[in-house]
């Protein structure tokens, strides 16, 4: 028999999503219950891209300073090649926020940060190497999760289920939740190339024929994403891999020492590029959140501080009704969970319909083979000559569509 565990919330999945959430519930002094099936956060890939929105809430809940000791690089300007052309889409400098500026870290080390800071709650548990595999029900209602765990399997009880387990999510899957695929024409392939002291440049982004690169300075090492037609990974592959490293180094030469890091295809993973959302985002005793509800392309790295929007969102609506259900492990009624999607719909359309816009209007333009001379859109010279566009392009990606507030009780 499995062993059984009660909670009063079970969130799945130890992503931004999940780990703000889990904090947030653990501050009001919800019992919460958090499951990540990985023994640790290191991941192939995961968003680094910690926009002002994102520092604007840690701030709000006073991690700010805790948060900034951590080793990060803050990049403020979006600066790119378009064939031989320069632009810059996006200045930070300019916008009106307490934090002008993205803090790129690593993903494992912004969630350890949640982690322990959350440690001092009593009311919030994360599980490590906790993997859910179905859900459980009672009648049409969702009443928990099963799991599997290296002491064997358990089953977890719990009032409302949280599902924040990305887009390849169980728990949508399980709850059998409708997803509306809104489709991609670009994968990425993201590899780190090696980077030597004396070596610095602040291009984010190099365009040219057929390619499109871009890269990010952190610091000993550089990140970068090599953009490629959906599905033509192993096309790339059948090149071989010293003509992948050489056409990196065509375009980037600031990576060419430095390429000698990716020493096989090992070193190179593809990320599938996806953008879709679902229709309905609960079910009695459930509710999604995060990648699970919408996946995000990454174009302008907005998927983390999506994530974390939506967890804030979820606990200044949810937090006080949990709160007064505390006694009884009760659950808000599926209207009031579903008062989640109506308040972040809006944001999420809004935001995955300017990544369509720059997919139809710029990436599979620029991706797709051929001779034709490549030229800077009517749209980017505009924004590259008008200091006050720069900005507003900055604020579209920093700090979003209505961005969130803490607004959620502390016990």
């Amino acid at each position: 028999m499995p062993r059984t565990i009660q909670t009063h919330c079970c969130i799945v999945g130890g992503g931004p999503a999940g780990m703000m959430l889990g904090y947030l519930l653990g501050r009001a002094g919800i019992e919460t219950l958090v499951l990540e099936k990985h023994a640790d956060f290191f991941r192939d890939f995961r968003g680094d891209t910690v926009h002002p929105s994102t520092l604007q809430v840690m701030d709000e809940l006073g991690l700010i300073d805790g948060f900034l000791k951590v080793p990060h690089q803050q990049l403020q300007k979006m600066d790119g090649k378009f064939g031989d052309q320069s632009i810059r889409v996006a200045d930070l400098g300019r916008l009106h926020v307490k934090y002008p500026f993205i803090a790129m870290m690593p993903q494992w080390d912004f969630l350890n940060f949640l982690r322990e800071s959350g440690k001092r709650f009593a009311s919030l548990q994360v599980m490590m190497n906790a993997s859910a595999t179905d859900l459980i029900w009672s009648g049409d209602r969702v009443v928990g999760v099963h799991a599997d765990t290296p002491e064997g399997p358990v089953e977890i009880r719990a009032g409302l289920t949280v599902g924040c387990d990305g887009r390849h999510s169980v728990v949508r899957e399980r709850a059998r939740l409708d997803v509306e695929e809104i489709g991609a024409p670009m994968d990425v392939l993201w590899f780190r190339a090696g980077r030597r002291p004396n070596e610095t440049e602040n291009l984010f982004a190099r365009i040219q024929t057929g390619k499109m690169l871009v890269t990010f300075d952190r610091g000993d090492y550089w990140q970068c994403a090599y953009v490629i037609a959906k599905g033509q990974f192993d096309a790339v592959k059948a090149r071989g891999l010293d003509a992948f490293r050489s056409d990196i180094a065509g375009m980037a030469p600031v990576l060419d020492a430095g390429m000698s890091d990716v020493k096989t295809w090992d070193d190179v993973k593809l990320l599938t590029v996806a953008i879709n959302r679902l229709k309905r985002w609960t079910r009695p005793g459930l509710l999604c959140i995060g990648d699970a509800a919408h996946a995000m392309s990454p174009i302008g790295g907005v998927g983390v501080n999506l994530a974390i929007q939506d967890a804030v969102a979820t606990a200044n609506l949810l937090a006080a009704k949990l709160v007064a259900l505390k006694d009884s492990r009760g659950c808000p009624s599926e209207q009031e969970l579903d008062a989640v999607r109506e308040r972040r719909t809006f944001p999420v359309r809004m935001t995955q319909a300017m990544q369509v816009a720059v997919q139809n209007n710029l990436i599979s333009r620029v991706i797709k083979p051929g001779d034709e001379p490549l030229r800077v859109p009517m749209f980017l010279r505009i924004v590259s000559s008008v200091p006050w566009l720069q900005a507003l392009a900055g604020r579209l990606m920093a700090v979003g569509v209505r961005p969130e507030h803490v607004h959620s009780p502390a016990a």
